[in-house]
């Protein structure tokens, strides 16, 4: 089995000695970076934030505000930061975002300092359709002066495919309560990754996405959608969350736009919520926003 660079198999026989693992950042969205964080997540419906300094924080937008500043020598040769700093050496070199929840208090603005606790509460191995796997639970909790976030993170960890052997495709829901598109390319991409930090080779290198990690394009960032269908969420219901849950479901190609689709639950203050790629009209990634407490 392949395993990440510079560990051998003594290094990942442990992967419970990994639980409990604790670090802590201080970090802040500056308008600057909130302006690049809008821009990004434009199209025709996206709303105008106001993102002066003091301005409510859009929600999820923390995400950018903790980039990892590792040197390059310190990469993998995916492009992500080399295991065994904060998250465990495990055994499998794919690894990727593949879903979360969070909970709000308060709000939280724009420019304050966000002061951020990351625990690794949990290492679990699990069988897929594709064979063994590892999920790395991460919890975050978040604070600045007036609000705080507390998000678990699910990144799961693969082997590398010889071939692409994409899941189920899960048809879209058929008569959503909106539903609006947003265009795809390599540039809007290029700008996700740059305002987050992010150096994963799967959203901007070709060549390494076909022939390494066997997929027919690039890769649209998880985080992206959940953001796009965050903002969506917030712009039919009038509403801010309270809570937020997402999960990846099959990969979201560029080669497609991205549909943002909501269905509104009738027993709840609640939209559940779907990414969906617009020409094969299936399934990418699966949310719920609720707004009551």
């Amino acid at each position: 089995m392949m395993h990440p660079e510079g560990y051998d198999e003594k290094t990942v026989a442990d992967p419970q000695a990994w639980v409990g693992r604790v670090e802590e950042h201080d970090g802040a969205l500056t308008p600057n970076l909130a302006g690049m964080m809008g821009a990004t997540l434009s199209h025709a419906a996206a709303p105008a934030h106001d993102l002066r300094i003091g301005a409510p924080l859009p929600p999820l937008w923390h995400w950018i505000a903790f980039p990892e500043f590792v040197p390059l020598s310190e990469l993998g040769s995916d492009g992500h930061p080399a295991l065994g700093r904060f998250l465990p050496p495990l055994p499998y070199p794919r690894r990727m975002w593949a879903g979360g929840k969070l909970e709000w208090t308060g709000a939280l603005e724009v420019g304050e300092t966000l002061h951020r606790r990351s625990e690794i509460l949990a290492v679990t191995e699990k069988q897929g359709s594709t064979g063994s796997m590892y999920f790395v639970r991460v919890g975050h909790d978040l604070h600045g002066k007036n609000g705080s976030i507390r998000e678990e993170q699910d990144i799961v960890y693969l082997d590398m495919p010889e071939e692409f052997r994409p899941p189920r495709a899960i048809p879209a829901p058929d008569t959503p309560d909106f539903r609006e598109v947003v265009p795809m390319n390599e540039a809007r991409l290029f700008r996700f990754s740059a305002v987050t930090f992010n150096a994963h080779r799967i959203h901007y290198d070709m060549p390494y996405a076909r022939e390494v990690e066997k997929y027919p394009a690039l890769i649209v960032h998880g985080p992206m959608q959940a953001c796009l269908l965050m903002e969506a969420a917030c712009r039919h219901t009038g509403q801010t969350p309270k809570r937020f849950r997402f999960k990846g479901v099959h990969p979201m190609f560029h080669t497609e736009d991205t549909a943002l689709v909501g269905q509104m639950d009738a027993a709840a203050p609640a939209v559940d919520l779907f990414s969906v790629a617009a020409t094969s009209n299936h399934q990418c990634m699966q949310a719920r926003m609720e707004w009551s407490a």
